[in-house]
């Protein structure tokens, strides 16, 4: 039986980011969701996905992009579910840190000036800070290996995050005790390379490096693709499960960490925004090298 895979979107993107990596698991037989993720806060974030791991049957591998990833660590924790964990270009903080301070541990991110925020009502009163990329600064901040045709359609439908998401503390860690694969992008102008790295080394995961944007989910899907896959061979017979009370893979190094260096380029794949369909990006607008996956 394979395991359901459950996409986790981060912030200025949705689901449909998702959509190139998608259908190469498909094709593979793999069920898939890619819920929405609120965006809101981390705590109420978590909660929603884990009610949504809540209606799967059977074992999961839970992904998560960006800001997604810090979801994921914190929706998964005390799930016997599932069964790996796999970040793409995103967050994995331990207890007590936030997004925002992981973002800012080692130098490269150039995402706060291309920030626009936008105040919006709170349910229970006052104001919150939604927070958008520039539509100008969107294509070279967030997806600089993107078409522009679809980086511009990228900006319009971009989903904002509230700043106090990025800023809040997480509480859990489910990479202490769920095996993890890390997919690091060189190219990433949100969250540093180096950042990216420290959390993977720290998380013990098994990590690959692509030369790639922020949205390589869109870039690169076929990169994706793979190390999810990756992740659910390797944990298709284990029963691997959150453990409250027992001892951690990063303290025991048992999910040792395996480092694939991959120079993919500028090819990209297909992926769906607003409607409209992602092209396929290369020199000359070929499909991704080894087609197919």
């Amino acid at each position: 039986m394979k395991p359901t895979i459950v996409l986790v979107h981060g912030a200025f993107a949705d689901g449909s980011s998702w959509n190139g990596v998608i259908t190469r698991l498909r094709q593979a037989g793999y069920p898939v969701i890619a819920p929405a993720n609120p965006l809101r806060g981390l705590a109420s974030d978590a909660e929603y996905i884990h009610s949504v791991l809540k209606s799967v049957h059977g074992p999961v591998v839970l992904v998560g992009h960006s800001y997604g990833g810090a979801v994921i660590s914190e929706a998964a924790v005390g799930d016997a579910q599932v069964k790996a964990l796999v970040y793409v270009a995103a967050f994995a903080p331990a207890e007590g840190e936030s997004s925002l301070e992981l973002s800012n541990k080692f130098p490269g991110s150039s995402l706060g000036p291309t920030l626009r925020n936008v105040p919006f009502p709170l349910p229970g009163g006052g104001t919150g800070t939604d927070q958008y990329i520039k539509a100008d600064k969107f294509h070279d901040q967030f997806a600089a290996d993107v078409p522009r045709p679809v980086t511009d359609l990228m900006a319009v439908t971009q989903r904002p995050v509230a700043a106090s998401a990025l800023r809040e503390k997480a509480t859990k860690a489910a990479w202490k005790t769920i095996p993890s694969w890390t997919l690091i992008t060189t190219e990433d102008r949100n969250i540093p390379p180096a950042s990216q790295r420290f959390m993977a080394q720290r998380a013990h995961a098994h990590t690959v490096e692509v030369k790639a944007s922020h949205a390589v989910a869109v870039s690169q899907p076929g990169a994706v693709s793979r190390l999810i896959e990756q992740a659910s061979r390797t944990t298709a017979t284990t029963t691997t499960a959150a453990d409250p009370s027992g001892t951690t893979l990063a303290d025991t190094g048992s999910g040792r960490q395996t480092t694939h260096a991959v120079t993919l380029g500028s090819t990209a794949a297909a992926s769906v925004a607003a409607g409209a369909a992602f092209v396929l990006l290369s020199r000359r607008w070929r499909p991704e090298a080894n087609s197919g996956r």
